[in-house]
């Protein structure tokens, strides 16, 4: 048993998949009310421009856990997690996350809800979680991914037959009230094709005690118990608001469709974007007269996130945990949610690539601190070691942003990075305080590259080069955003640093 120390740390590590940076009240959200993270914000460090490192849920988890490109981890895509593609040579295996280091140091570390990352980096925690990526986490029992909620479910909330008007959720097996822009809403049973929880959107008949998000919760709080007289790291990773986007009544219920605001930007023709709707699929979240539902289902999601996070700082402040442990809140990516009329994620638009993150250590992270400089998951391993005074073995690609949070001077990029590998698209993403830039990984690729002025373009609708007939008065500018892509690529030993620096802007 790893004894509490006096003046040693906890970490509480709370995050989201799929959550866009401005799904919160705190960031100025006027339909969506999160007072429990907005407290977390207000008691810590609000960061207004946190970046994923790669806009998609693997890749950024696994560079979030080791501070490293996604280049470093040999995790590009979802599918390089999976057993399978594994080996005994791929670069995970060298590599150590935060946690493992933590629990190295004397702490004990427990991890529930969604994984979503390489089963080798999860066998350190004491418990095993839910969800790792490509394999079953209790092969003992038979079960994978959502087979733990599942069997849980089927205590709580038995199976039942589909009604008329009703759909059965892929995920958890139990009926759902479908809402227009559910891909099978209307649609014949013999018309059905690829199924999947990304399609799906309405009221799920779960009842709100028994949800996904609240087992998790259960699990987290159940943990933090247990533990509270020892030295800990627990993560609880709630596996909304990505799809399937479907709530119990009772969130279901609180936000209107037809009073949801469509973005600013709905409407974006994309002449001269790095990305087109077809690219996605997008056509079906081109309807005004329905996106409104797939709005009002994301934001259902969150509120319940926000109490389930209320439900364990609640706990902590009973168990008089609160002022020994540091807390963290992000997002693995975000959410288009139909901006430029899209949906999901994958790209570097705003709304895809900026996150939520606050901190929280009482008597240490100044209470209402705002960090408005640029920064990336990259950072959050150094950060954590540091905060907890931890001993930085100096595997990660990141450095401590405390000197940004305290005021006391950062020698840290004054950018964000963030990277994806997708062929024929911008594959990096740079970001200052006012200018986002994004580029392709060679000279032959046929992206479309990228200049946005966010000060004066914050909704990403004039890229100011590309193929833009005005583009050689932006060359200057997109040139030095290039060189800042080049030094962080060389600082990380990118095998794409040649083929950036031959692609011209």
């Amino acid at each position: 048993m790893a004894k509490q120390s006096e003046g040693r740390y906890n970490l509480l590590f709370l995050m989201t998949d799929q959550q866009r940076f401005d799904a919160l009240s705190r960031a100025g959200n006027s339909i969506l009310d999160t007072p429990n993270l907005d407290r977390l914000a207000n008691q810590g460090a609000y960061f207004e421009n946190a970046y994923t490192c790669c806009p998609v849920c693997v890749p950024a988890r696994m560079a979030m856990l080791t501070g490293c490109s996604i280049e470093t981890t040999g995790v590009r895509m979802n599918a390089e997690a999976k057993d399978e593609n594994v080996t005994a040579d791929s670069p995970i295996q060298a590599l150590r996350t935060y946690d493992e280091v933590l629990m190295r140091n004397g702490y004990v570390g427990e991890y529930y809800g969604k994984w979503h990352s390489p089963a080798i980096r999860a066998y350190a925690y004491e418990n095993r979680p839910i969800g790792i990526a490509g394999t079953r986490s209790h092969p003992e029992l038979g079960l994978g991914l959502a087979g733990i909620y599942r069997a849980y479910l089927d205590e709580h909330s038995p199976e039942r037959p589909a009604r008329e008007g009703e759909l059965v959720e892929v995920g958890t097996h139990r009926p759902y009230r479908p809402d227009p822009i559910d891909v099978r809403y209307g649609v014949p049973e013999s018309e059905w094709v690829n199924i999947a929880q990304s399609g799906e959107y309405g009221c799920l008949d779960v009842p709100r005690e028994h949800t996904r998000n609240a087992f998790d919760a259960d699990r987290t709080m159940d943990a933090l118990r247990r533990r509270k007289d020892e030295t800990f790291t627990i993560h609880c990773s709630f596996g909304p608001p990505h799809p399937p986007m479907v709530t119990t009544e009772y969130y279901h219920s609180q936000f209107d469709p037809q009073k949801m605001l469509l973005p600013e930007n709905y409407g974006d023709p994309m002449e001269n974007s790095p990305y087109r709707a077809p690219w996605l699929g997008m056509e079906h979240y081109r309807n005004p007269d329905t996106v409104g539902y797939m709005i009002a289902n994301y934001y259902a999601m969150v509120k319940e996130i926000d109490d389930q996070v209320g439900r364990i700082l609640n706990t902590l402040d009973d168990l008089g945990l609160t002022d020994r442990t540091l807390v963290i809140f992000t997002s693995d990516h975000g959410e288009m949610l139909g901006d430029h009329g899209m949906h999901s994620k994958f790209i570097f638009y705003e709304a895809s690539a900026h996150i939520p993150l606050m901190m929280r250590l009482p008597g240490i992270i100044p209470a209402g601190s705002v960090v408005s400089a640029p920064v990336s998951q990259h950072h959050f391993f150094a950060t954590i070691l540091d905060y907890l005074e931890v001993q930085d073995p100096g595997s990660s690609n990141g450095q401590s942003l405390r000197g940004l949070v305290d005021g006391n001077g950062w020698d840290g990029p004054d950018f964000a990075v963030s990277e994806w590998a997708r062929p024929n698209v911008p594959n990096f993403m740079v970001r200052t305080n006012r200018w986002k830039f994004m580029f392709a990984r060679d000279a032959e690729s046929q992206a479309v590259d990228a200049l946005y002025d966010l000060e004066n373009d914050p909704l990403e609708m004039n890229n100011l080069i590309g193929n833009n007939p005005d583009r050689s008065e932006h060359r200057k500018q997109a040139e030095e955003m290039k060189e800042r892509l080049v030094s962080w690529l060389a600082s990380v030993h990118s095998p794409h640093t040649e083929g950036v620096k031959a692609r011209p802007v």
